[in-house]
């Protein structure tokens, strides 16, 4: 499953939101209805799901479905880096 479907399935299951609702332009707040504890929620979810450290100031900018993905792959890219450098 690749990271865009793994965050579309946790968007749908944490926002109760339907399967066409969750595109990459779907904003958490004005068009999935996402509370502030919903939001936090939802990056714990993605830090569990895939491993990382979400800072909340990074997690703050992260306003849509895509900007999430486009965040973890990013994320998932310098983890693996370091992992093959030995670096934390």
């Amino acid at each position: 499953m690749s990271v865009e479907e793994r965050v579309n399935k946790i968007v749908i299951q944490q926002l109760k939101a339907k399967e066409d609702q969750a595109t990459r332009e779907a904003r958490f707040v004005q068009d999935l209805g996402a509370e502030s504890i919903d939001s936090i929620e939802l990056m714990a979810a993605f830090e569990a799901e895939f491993d990382i450290e979400i800072l909340p100031e990074e997690g703050e900018r992260v306003q849509t479905v895509g900007e999430a993905v486009d965040y973890i792959e990013k994320e998932l890219r310098e983890k693996n880096s370091n992992d093959k450098t030995g670096k934390s």
